[in-house]
């Protein structure tokens, strides 16, 4: 969830008029940094998209979140409205949760800020058989140039979402913010499968569209989602394949 803060700043002046000075308290020292900060987030979406796929059968989705960050170090939590249906070979599948744990550091190397961290996907009244829980590291980076930021992240998890393996995500993304504050920005990812669990060994997503801060703390999301013919022939047309996604955002 993207953040809008506001900086504030105070100047104090001393006046002196001919050889009368004018006494001036000083000015208030402003107060020092807070060591730590939390921020919360929520939004609904009209589908929710991971990596390419719906996680919600089509669906809408209300989800929402919690960030802690101290320097370089964070942590937080994020939980969203899931349905799966009947994709794990269960008719009666109860998932209706899914909550995200993460903690990483984020260090400066030059121009480039790195994001290094972990992170646990779970869900609620989820079938035992189905494996849904799995966890993640990750490695990813931003440059910034003027109104653009380019990035690129990489992802592994020894034991895929379902027990399908080992897995590997690549993805390059950009984005650009207009003088009116709106940000358009796309990426485009690989999903690296393990063939021999997931039945095939990969497949393309991408996405790209435009956030808008309507204000400080409210913002709407306008995207595009697409995949390749290998994610449709597999997760069917129900969980892959185009759709346009409107997302409202609120952070404090």
């Amino acid at each position: 969830m993207k953040s809008w803060k506001i900086m504030l700043g105070a100047a104090a002046a001393a006046l002196a008029f001919g050889s009368t000075a004018m006494a001036q308290a000083p000015a208030a020292a402003a107060p020092p940094a807070p060591a730590y900060t939390f921020s919360f987030n929520g939004a609904y979406s009209t589908d929710y998209i991971f990596r390419g796929l719906s996680q919600t059968s089509g669906k809408g989705a209300a989800s929402g979140g919690a960030d802690f960050v101290a320097g370089m170090v964070y942590a937080g939590v994020w939980a969203s409205q899931v349905d799966f249906g009947a994709t794990a070979g269960d008719p009666s599948n109860s998932t209706q949760f899914e909550y995200d744990l993460y903690g990483g550091f984020r260090p400066a190397l030059g121009p480039v800020n790195l994001d290094i961290g972990v992170i646990r996907y779970g869900y609620t009244s989820s079938p035992t058989a189905a494996h849904y829980e799995y966890y993640e590291g990750k490695l990813a980076g931003t440059y910034a140039t003027g109104p653009n930021t380019l990035g690129g992240a990489f992802y592994y998890s020894p034991e895929f979402f379902g027990k399908t393996g080992a897995a590997q995500y690549y993805e390059i993304n950009d984005a650009f913010t207009l003088s009116n504050k709106a940000t358009l920005s796309g990426a485009v990812g690989y999903q690296a499968l393990d063939k021999k669990k997931a039945g095939i060994n990969g497949y393309t997503q991408y996405n790209f569209g435009v956030t808008y801060p309507v204000t400080d703390h409210f913002g709407v999301d306008v995207r595009f989602w697409g995949t390749d013919s290998k994610a449709t022939s597999l997760y069917t047309k129900t969980f892959a394949g185009d759709r346009f996604v409107l997302t409202l955002k609120a952070a404090f």
